[in-house]
């Protein structure tokens, strides 16, 4: 009989590496516990109008990717391609704008699911965590985003990473310059279906990733030289405020993002080291998000940095996190009275807070301690029949190798001094 596999595109995370996983997404959490942000856990999956209306029908993610399906009730239903949209249907449906503390600050950690061509740092299954800003437009929330995805990277140690920057303009200037990208776009030579996308949302056609698309969008007419001026005061203003922090970025006149519902700030953190999928995460403003999905008039602002692709940056940039040894002490038992007696003795470890483990199925002691030194426990408890009698057990120092006897009584208290 044949075992059973992964479903294409996806992937398990399991132990060792399961732990960097677990690091990078505590990283990138960190820095928002620290800034008044709020965790939000939403459903793996959501009505299909949210995200068709929220991400928008014309983008590759609602029309291609999404996996859509109907429930046994009739109910069409999607699992969630991102997060913004959730995590606004959430704080709209608890209200959270009416209790009057804006912005509503959440942040989230999740998997998320497209239909895709898997490669390397593509997968139909990834892990993010996201920032959401919800219900105030301010320059200086926007900043604040960006100062703290930068923080996060920072605190892994990665280095080579960069922060491209744009506006997308309003719905003051955003239609006349999509006039403009329109009327350039049908003089081109394209195919039928970028000039159809080009007709419902010509700003993703700049986002097209081919050589020979890209040859002919040279001399596009650029979004910045159609922007209101209270646009460019707010990105000006924006930029400004993130210099300040020290945080370096480099301007992007061509950068949008995949989604339908951004507005004014769009950000992407890229990693060069990751070849053509480059983004490790981005975000930006969406003040009308809230209105497409039927809340009141709420400006914000977010982002979603991807778990995966930035452990794919820390190995192209060779970096390895420090991370702590899962076990500090483990137990090796000789014998039936031994092995009740230094159960008993991890109980208690465990109980004051010391990551100990024991040598279950009754291994013999060359076994049991190839199973000590794989733990990576700092130290060894042994304990056999000659230990009991006379009221010790052997503790041995897994990186001196010196082995000194404690007295069973004391070996909890000891322990937990030369771990402290």
């Amino acid at each position: 009989m044949s075992t059973f596999k992964a479903p294409k595109g996806t992937y398990d995370l399991i132990p060792p590496d399961s732990a960097t996983y677990l690091a990078v997404r505590e990283a990138i959490a960190a820095p928002l516990r620290n800034s008044g942000y709020g965790y939000i856990e939403t459903p793996g999956f959501e009505s299909v109008e949210l995200f068709a209306r929220g991400v928008g029908e014309s983008t590759d993610i609602v029309t291609k990717e999404m996996y859509a399906f109907e429930t046994k009730g009739g109910d069409r239903l999607a699992l969630r391609p991102e997060g913004t949209a959730s995590v606004l249907r959430a704080a709209l449906e608890a209200n959270l704008h009416k209790a009057g503390n804006l912005p509503v600050k959440l942040w989230y950690s999740g998997s998320y699911y497209r239909y895709e061509r898997p490669q390397k740092g593509r997968y139909r299954h990834f892990s993010q965590v996201g920032a959401e800003a919800i219900g105030a437009e301010d320059p200086a929330l926007d900043a604040e985003l960006i100062i703290l995805g930068d923080q996060a990277y920072r605190s892994l140690g990665l280095r080579n990473f960069r922060i491209l920057l744009n506006s997308l303009g309003d719905k003051e200037c955003r239609p006349v310059y999509r006039t403009a990208l329109q009327d350039f776009l049908r003089g081109l030579s394209l195919d039928e279906d970028t000039l159809r996308r080009a007709e419902i949302n010509p700003l993703r056609v700049l986002d097209d990733k081919r050589g020979d698309v890209q040859k002919q969008l040279v001399g596009a007419p650029l979004l910045r030289d159609y922007l209101c001026d209270a646009c460019k005061a707010y990105h000006e203003e924006v930029r400004e405020l993130i210099t300040a922090a020290g945080v370096s970025f480099e301007d992007d006149p061509k950068l949008v993002r995949g989604l339908d519902y951004y507005t004014r700030t769009t950000f992407e953190f890229v990693h060069d080291g990751l070849g053509s999928q480059s983004a490790v995460g981005g975000g930006g403003r969406y003040d009308g998000l809230s209105e497409m999905i039927g809340g009141p008039a709420l400006p914000s602002v977010g982002w979603a940095l991807g778990v995966d692709r930035t452990v794919l940056a820390l190995e192209a940039e060779g970096v390895s996190l420090e991370l702590p040894a899962s076990t500090s002490v483990f137990a090796v038992p000789l014998g039936d009275e031994a092995r009740r007696m230094l159960f008993g003795v991890v109980t208690e470890l465990r109980k004051v807070g010391v990551a100990a483990d024991f040598s279950y199925g009754g291994k013999g002691l060359k076994g049991a301690m190839k199973n000590a030194n794989r733990s990576g426990a700092r130290y060894t408890v042994v304990a056999g029949e000659r230990d009991l009698a006379d009221g010790v057990v052997q503790l041995k120092d897994m990186e001196s190798g010196e082995q000194v006897a404690v007295g069973v009584n004391e070996i909890v208290a000891e322990l937990e001094a030369r771990l402290s």
